[in-house]
């Protein structure tokens, strides 16, 4: 790409030069430019001393364009409002920050706390990618994320533990009442399985004298859905505190029994640690925190 820094005029001059060009007028272009008239006069008089060429005509009451003026004038409008739109682009990428989490996660528990997001930031944008898929900072998929996972972590990375992964049962209080009085009622119950598929293991921590077929029942590939089938009364679904909790205060799923299956995975917030500093994601960064902290259902 050639050099074309010898070649530009200043872009202060060239800016008051559009104004003026568009207001035909020194006092009122020093008013939008919050100049002085002389200011103004004296950065158009520097660039047509500077490009050779005579801009305007100086008349007793205004100014008017000489023909080389009208049609540069054409020209430095539309390369400025080029450099308006690419900084408003610039301005507007810069206030908009990328989570992404897992569908389930942001169904559940990210969603129904935005309202206090838009309360905290409500000059920030915020873009949600509801996805199982890892995110890639270095290509831009993501500035943060929330991903069920455990550590070690690779040391570019800062994470945090958000919500730790202990799972239990829960059914809808009419499925209860109607079908699971007992742990040995599990024989006969429909089981809601979802991608990570820990019926298994939990079946094994209850050490039950009777045997349970953990291959049949009900499968979802994400959580959230295997919650809402246990809402809807299809059957028993393992789930954690803050996938359910709100669920469970509204009355629409209970836990029938107080057993939970401890899981070395766990809800972390995951970010490049290059960018901690940047405010706008360190900020958001804060507020995920904070928010898990002081409402982690």
């Amino acid at each position: 790409m050639p050099d074309l820094s010898n070649k530009l005029p200043p872009l202060n001059a060239l800016r008051a030069f559009e104004v003026t060009a568009r207001r035909l007028n020194f006092r009122l272009a020093a008013e939008d430019m919050f100049l002085t008239q002389g200011a103004v006069a004296q950065q158009v008089r520097h660039l047509e001393e500077t490009l050779g060429v005579k801009l305007f005509n100086r008349l007793p009451r205004g100014l008017s364009l000489t023909e080389i003026g009208a049609t540069y004038y054409v020209e430095i409008q539309k390369s400025l409002e080029i450099i308006a739109l690419a900084t408003e682009k610039l301005q507007k990428k810069s206030s908009e920050i990328t989570i992404s989490t897992t569908p389930s996660l942001a169904s559940k528990w990210l969603i129904p706390h935005l309202a206090n997001f838009q309360r905290a930031f409500p000059y920030l944008d915020l873009k949600i990618v509801a996805t199982e898929k890892v995110s890639s900072f270095t290509q831009g998929d993501a500035d943060l994320a929330i991903r069920l996972t455990k550590p070690p972590f690779d040391k570019s990375i800062s994470a945090s533990l958000l919500f730790p992964m202990d799972v239990y049962m829960v059914c809808s209080p009419q499925h209860q009442q109607a079908h699971f009085h007992s742990l040995q009622d599990l024989a006969s119950q429909v089981l809601l399985h979802d991608a990570h598929d820990l019926w298994s293991p939990f079946i094994q921590s209850l050490a039950l004298p009777i045997a349970i077929d953990t291959s049949k029942g009900l499968r979802f590939n994400q959580t959230a859905l295997a919650i809402d089938a246990a809402i809807a009364g299809q059957g028993i679904a393992l789930a954690s505190d803050p996938l359910v909790a709100n669920d469970i205060s509204q009355c629409r799923l209970v836990k029938p029994f107080d057993i939970h299956l401890q899981q070395a995975l766990g809800y972390y917030l995951v970010f490049p640690k290059e960018d901690a500093e940047k405010p706008h994601l360190k900020a958001i960064a804060n507020w995920i925190m904070a928010e898990a902290k002081q409402h982690p259902f």
